[in-house]
C-alpha cells in the first residue's frame, strides 16, 4: 500500500554494492525500508545524504503487511538541520540519540505522541544553543512514552530505586542512587527544555546522571544495548 508519513531516520546500513537498508521511526510507527541502488542512482527523489542518523523526513512509500522490508519511492527533508551538521557536539548527541533509539523503541504500531515528542526535540536541539544536559533531559523524558517514568511519592525521599523506577525512604537492596546523584536526578525531572540553561551540573554530575539513565533503561528495557557512542559522548563533557 502507497501511503505518505514523517519519518524519523534510525539507522542506515550499505548492503551489497549499491543497496541500503533503512529503519525508520514513522508517523505509523517502526519502519524498515530497502533502498536498492541508492548508492549508483542518480534520481532526485531519493538520495543517500536524506539518510543520515535522525534526518526528519517526508517519504512516500510502499508498506505491506508480509513480514519483508517495505520500500520508498519518494522522500523529502522535513526539516533542515542548520547547526547540527556544523556542531561537533551536537552531532555526537545526534549519533548516540540513534543508538538509544533504535535499541529502544520496538513497537510498530503507531504512537503519534512518541513521535511528536521526538519531531519537535530533535528541532529544539538544532535551533538551541544551550544544549550541554540535552541529552539528559531527552533520555528522562523519553521514559514517559516507554512507559517507566520515574514515580515520586516523596520529593523528599533520601533514595531512588532503579528496578522498581521509585522514591522511597527504604533503602534498596540493589541498583539506587542517593545523595548528590539523587538531588541531580530531582533537579532534571522538575525541568523543561526552555530552562535547560539554567541547570547548573558540574561535569561529574552530568556523567553520573548520564550513567544512571543508560543504567535505567538496561534494567527496564530486556535487550536494551548500551551504545557504543556513550564513551565518545562522556568524553566530549568532560
Amino acid at each position: 500500500m502507497l501511503e505518505k508519513t514523517k519519518a524519523i531516520v534510525l539507522t542506515s546500513i550499505k548492503y551489497a554494492d549499491a543497496d541500503l537498508i533503512v529503519k525508520c521511526y514513522t508517523e505509523m510507527g517502526i519502519k524498515t525500508y530497502m533502498l536498492k541502488r541508492i548508492f549508483k542512482s542518480k534520481s532526485n527523489k531519493l538520495k543517500v545524504a536524506y539518510f543520515q542518523p535522525l534526518t526528519l523526513l517526508e517519504i512516500t512509500a510502499n508498506h505491506n503487511n508480509k513480514g519483508n522490508l517495505n520500500s520508498i519511492r519518494e522522500a523529502r527533508i522535513s526539516f533542515f538541520y542548520t547547526s547540527i551538521p556544523n556542531n561537533i557536539i551536537k552531532q555526537t548527541i545526534v549519533i548516540f540519540l540513534s543508538e538509544v533509539l533504535s535499541s529502544a523503541i520496538r513497537e510498530e504500531d503507531e504512537n503519534l505522541s512518541l513521535f511528536n515528542y521526538l519531531n519537535t526535540t530533535l528541532q529544539w536541539l538544532d535551533t538551541h544553543h544551550h544544549t550541554v544536559n540535552f541529552h539528559l533531559l531527552f533520555l528522562l523524558n523519553l521514559t514517559k512514552h516507554l512507559g517507566f517514568y520515574p514515580k515520586i511519592i516523596k520529593k523528599e525521599s533520601r533514595y531512588f530505586n532503579l528496578e522498581e523506577g521509585v522514591f522511597t525512604d527504604l533503602k534498596p537492596m540493589y541498583n539506587y542512587i542517593f545523595g548528590e546523584n539523587l538531588n541531580t536526578l530531582k533537579t532534571l525531572i522538575g525541568t523543561n527544555f526552555d530552562v535547560l540553561e539554567k541547570l547548573k551540573f558540574n561535569a561529574k554530575s552530568r556523567q553520573m546522571i548520564l550513567e544512571f539513565l543508560i543504567s535505567y533503561y538496561e534494567l527496564h528495557l530486556p535487550g536494551f544495548k548500551r551504545p557504543k557512542s556513550l564513551s565518545v559522548l562522556k568524553d566530549i563533557y568532560k
